[in-house]
């Protein structure tokens, strides 16, 4: 064994491809990560070692011919438990759903297997992935990797707490809230949620997504360096006919003015003096990289959060309400009947307002984006929380979706964020959010590579 399971996506697969290192080698060394890393944070949670040493012997051979094996040489990654694919169930978190075994990929897992990486498990995520925090009655209690005592995030907890303990140099998320990257910051990585129609998704053992959900859930890669998000986002993103909001939009886009809008408390969210500090130093990593950094008010996030619930809850009351009562798990009832109690239940045409609404809203946020292509703030008010803060109380629930305004607030207008993790100095990590235009990661990317800070693998 060596210790291949430590290296970025984009090392691994260099080597692998120069023959370095074999694929079928850096899929034992991070099996043997997993058997050792996982049992303390409880990540992954679907195992397949014999399907994963296989992937990594294909890759081998197709290297040993001379073909190009995709720009994903053989890494090692984790998928969500609440993608299809094909052979294990699609649980998401979920009692009533452990036997539901998918019999093909969601788009997001077969781009993976083209580009050639080695998935080596699935990931956590809690009932209904629906949460901040990662626990459900049939996969038990997911633990943030960098310190226990804190939130691992939700619902991608067990892709970013997996990535932190360097269970896969990426793990696949899903965000429709935040579920991207809150987990990110919380566990001190990296998380990218794309715009709308990016990276190709859909369940094909499931039912065709609501709107809400089809305007804003999106997949999206967490990893330990902005190089293995581009490399993951590249991958991701390859056409599939099946999902029809995808965009054939180029990765580089144009050449655009290297400005950035800091906010710090979008809003008047009370932002606390550690957050603050952190977003002003990334402000200022700008600044000496040659960017000018002005502090102005960003386009409004108050009303696009209220109106993402609204969507989300419009159509989650019809459906979702039956099968919450019949999983019947404690930490969802709660949550959803919070969710409930903050957002009353609109008629027609309050639906139809909202999704009229929701133009309006893209519009103001585009037009700010062509002046400032990047808008830098906080991914959330407050440094990652205590676990399960928010199951304590109404008013800690109240507290915690405060406090994540900026993770609710942006879904809405289907627009791209990046959460860079800048700081892991002391006992929380912490790091920014950033926002650009519509199929503008590129930008995203470039300023976050400014500002990342060296990730160190946890435990």
């Amino acid at each position: 064994m060596t210790d291949s399971w430590r290296l970025s996506a984009t090392e691994l697969a260099s080597r692998i491809r120069a023959r370095e290192l074999s694929a079928e080698e850096a899929a034992r060394d991070a099996l043997a990560r997993l058997d050792r890393a996982n049992p303390a944070i409880n990540a992954v949670v679907q195992f397949m070692p014999e399907e994963a040493l296989a992937a990594a012997r294909a890759v081998d051979a197709a290297i040993a011919r001379g073909e190009d094996p995709g720009p994903l040489a053989g890494v090692p990654v984790t998928t969500k438990v609440n993608v299809d694919q094909k052979g294990h169930a699609t649980t998401n978190g979920l009692r009533i759903q452990k036997d539901m075994v998918a019999g093909a990929d969601n788009p997001v897992v077969s781009n993976l297997r083209k580009a050639g990486a080695v998935i080596i498990g699935r990931t956590n995520t809690p009932a209904f992935s629906l949460h901040w925090f990662t626990r459900n009655a049939l996969h038990g209690h997911t633990r943030n990797a960098r310190n226990p005592a804190l939130t691992p995030g939700g619902s991608s907890g067990g892709a970013a707490s997996a990535t932190a303990a360097g269970i896969g140099a990426i793990g696949h998320g899903t965000d429709i809230g935040g579920s991207v990257r809150y987990p990110a910051y919380a566990c001190g990585i990296h998380g990218l949620r794309p715009t709308i129609g990016r990276i190709p998704a859909w369940n094909p053992g499931g039912a065709e997504r609501a709107i809400g959900a089809q305007l804003m859930a999106v997949s999206g890669p967490l990893a330990r360096s902005i190089a293995d998000i581009r490399l993951a986002l590249q991958a991701m993103s390859a056409p599939d006919p099946r999902d029809p909001w995808w965009v054939p939009a180029p990765l580089q886009g144009a050449p655009f003015p290297k400005r950035a809008a800091l906010c710090v408390r979008p809003e008047g969210m009370a932002t606390t003096p550690e957050v603050e500090r952190a977003v002003r130093a990334a402000g200022r990593r700008l600044q000496d990289a040659g960017w000018t950094v002005a502090e102005t008010p960003v386009p409004p996030m108050r009303e696009p959060a209220r109106l993402q619930a609204l969507l989300w809850l419009a159509e989650s009351r019809r459906g979702l309400k039956r099968a919450l009562a019949e999983e019947n798990d404690p930490d969802a009832n709660f949550v959803f009947a919070q969710m409930e109690r903050l957002c009353p239940e609109p008629d027609m045409n309050g639906f139809q307002d909202a999704l009229q609404a929701r133009a309006g809203y893209l519009r103001e946020w585009s037009l700010f984006l062509e002046r400032y292509p990047v808008a830098l703030m906080p991914v959330s008010a407050e440094p990652p929380f205590p676990d399960l803060l928010d199951l304590e109380s109404p008013e800690a629930f109240d507290r915690v979706i405060e406090a994540l305004l900026p993770q609710v607030g942006l879904p809405l207008m289907s627009l791209p964020g990046l959460a860079v993790t800048t700081d892991l100095s002391g006992p929380a990590p912490l790091g920014v959010q950033l926002v650009a235009g519509r199929y503008r990661e590129d930008i995203l990317l470039e300023a976050g590579a400014l500002l990342e800070t060296r990730i160190t693998i946890a435990g």
